[in-house]
């Protein structure tokens, strides 16, 4: 059946997307090549050396390339033709991507793939839409790591709560708004407000509106909190365990905040904070890495085996051996549910703040320096009307 399945879609994209071009003739031998981080080779040799196992209806050779996450785009677009035929890349680079008409769209089992990630990976592989890229892993972002002996695992349900515990043994909760946008969108996510682009890739910010309002509210109450301190990651490190109950960071601070908390170590998903008198539970950013497949490949068969790859690469299986490799969190739901994955703290608690995540596909650059100077305004506890400050950042990430 997958062989019919194959052969048809081959068919298909040959008249639907490959126009003008002839079919490929099946179990012709074809070269695929993967762009991949340097630390990544050895797993996606083995990886790639098991889907040519498992699929010996293909003539398929599959080659590597070591090209980093971070620079996909950058290397890709120097000359698409020449570019890998799969590369992983991190989602503030889709719509980079595909602008250039650089993906080709998903096209063998969407709907088994939109189902086997998290909604929120899923949302940052997608655009107008569309889904243009395989999620692979769900890994930068940030959460709330605490102290197990100064608070409970009910205490950092709740933002008031921790304040509340941590005043009491003169103690600080510390999160870094202070010129750092990233952190100072949570607010903000949490309280329902959005950031979008609109067709004329103008990006578009509503965080002036009475919800943004009340949000801002919330921030100048937390800044001006006796048990709050606006530190960043070193600030964090410095004082967890001691001067400090809890904070928020991502998982590259995991290693060290266990080092340092020993059997009190404790990572959980950001807490609810209270918004015009009710409890709304904190967003976030989060960040993916996905795999995508070159739109310069003009042979159908080829195309199809690309895909299947690509699924290959980024499914359960995959996603759980590349956890087992170095740590890195699946999006794929049962491979973050899996008692490995769970135990970790730090991607545990990554998962579980997931489902408040915004993918970063709608934020562009000109956003981070308005909203990181808001933080600043806050956390300095600038005089100026809070409705004033608030437009002039919008006004700011809308020029």
């Amino acid at each position: 059946m997958k062989r019919i399945i194959a052969l048809l879609i081959i068919a298909a994209i040959s008249v639907a997307v490959l126009a003008g071009c002839s079919a490929a003739a099946a179990d012709a031998d074809h070269t695929l090549r993967i762009w991949a981080a340097r630390e990544d080779q050895a797993l996606i040799r083995e990886l790639a050396d098991r889907f040519i196992a498992e699929n010996p209806q293909y003539s398929v050779t599959i080659t590597l390339g070591v090209v980093g996450e971070p620079d996909a785009y950058a290397r890709f677009s120097e000359d698409p033709a020449a570019a890998a035929d799969l590369f992983f890349f991190p989602n503030d680079q889709l719509r980079y991507f595909v602008s250039a008409g650089g993906l080709y769209e998903v096209q063998i089992n969407a709907d088994e793939i939109k189902a086997r990630n998290m909604a929120s990976a899923i949302e940052a592989a997608t655009l107008e839409g569309r889904l243009w890229a395989y999620p692979a892993t769900a890994d930068n972002g940030y959460f709330l790591y605490y102290d197990k002996s100064a608070l409970s695992e009910e205490d950092v349900l709740s933002l008031d709560r921790i304040l509340e515990v941590s005043a009491a043994d003169g103690k600080r909760f510390q999160m870094d708004l202070d010129n750092n946008g990233w952190y100072v969108a949570s607010f903000f996510l949490g309280a329902g407000n959005s950031l979008s682009i609109d067709p004329d890739g103008k990006q578009i910010c509503d965080f002036n509106n009475e919800s943004g309002l009340a949000a801002a509210r919330a921030m100048q109450a937390l800044a001006a909190h006796s048990a709050f301190v606006a530190g960043n990651d070193d600030v964090l490190e410095a004082g967890i365990g001691n001067s400090i109950t809890a904070g928020v960071s991502g998982t590259w601070k995991a290693p060290a905040i266990a080092e340092k908390l020993g059997e009190n170590y404790g990572a959980t998903k950001l807490p609810t904070f209270t918004l015009d008198g009710r409890q709304v539970q904190m967003g976030s950013f989060g960040g993916y890495k996905m795999v995508g497949v070159n739109a310069m490949i003009t042979n159908a068969e080829k195309l199809v085996i690309a895909m299947e790859l690509a699924d290959f690469l980024t499914n359960e299986e995959s996603q759980l051996a590349r956890f087992n490799d170095h740590a890195v969190g699946p999006s794929n739901i049962n491979a973050a549910a899996s008692p490995a994955v769970q135990a970790n703290p730090a991607l545990a608690a990554l998962a579980a703040q997931s489902d408040y995540a915004t993918s970063q596909n709608d934020v562009l650059g000109n956003f981070w320096t308005p909203a990181g100077a808001f933080g600043t305004a806050i956390v300095s506890r600038d005089s100026a009307d809070l409705q004033y400050l608030l437009d002039a950042m919008v006004a700011q990430i809308q020029s």
